[in-house]
């Protein structure tokens, strides 16, 4: 009986982490490479500034409303994401590095989490500064009023 509680326990876990790979997958982490993808495709960019490895509000916004299937099913169809991160325990690319400082300061982020929708010409939207309470659908709701 243990063995068999054993085996669903691993089975959930890699369950979950691929999941999780699936929905980091997508988010790019070269706001070039994403904003050539937005301007093809004509979908706003959604950039999220984080600190993954050390902020507790940016952890939540990912398990809460990033890493859930209603986001992901959304973004797949109407956003293209990008992911600035500012770790403390891994070490970034240098390009990637300064990349991210030199955007942080263009759009005025001061805290983390900070989410900014851009529309596909890059252009502002709107920006969110902080956790939103509510998941996923109070988030898809921001998105949508930003792009009305």
């Amino acid at each position: 009986m243990k063995f068999l509680r054993l085996i669903s326990m691993f089975f959930a876990a890699a369950i979950l982490a691929a999941a999780a790979h699936a929905a980091e997958a997508f988010w790019f982490t070269d706001y070039q490479a994403a904003a050539k993808q937005a301007s093809a495709e004509n979908r706003p960019m959604l950039l999220d500034f984080t600190g993954s490895d050390w902020c507790p509000w940016c952890i939540k916004l990912d398990q809460e409303v990033y890493s859930q299937p209603t986001f992901i099913d959304f973004a797949r169809q109407h956003l293209v994401l990008v992911k600035l991160d500012f770790p403390r325990q891994k070490q970034l690319p240098v390009a990637e590095k300064n990349q991210n400082r030199t955007l942080a300061k263009k759009f005025d982020v001061h805290g983390y989490p900070t989410s900014v929708l851009l529309d596909a010409q890059g252009n502002k939207l709107g920006q969110y500064e902080g956790y939103m309470e509510g998941g996923p659908h109070a988030y898809i709701e921001w998105v949508e009023s930003l792009k009305k």
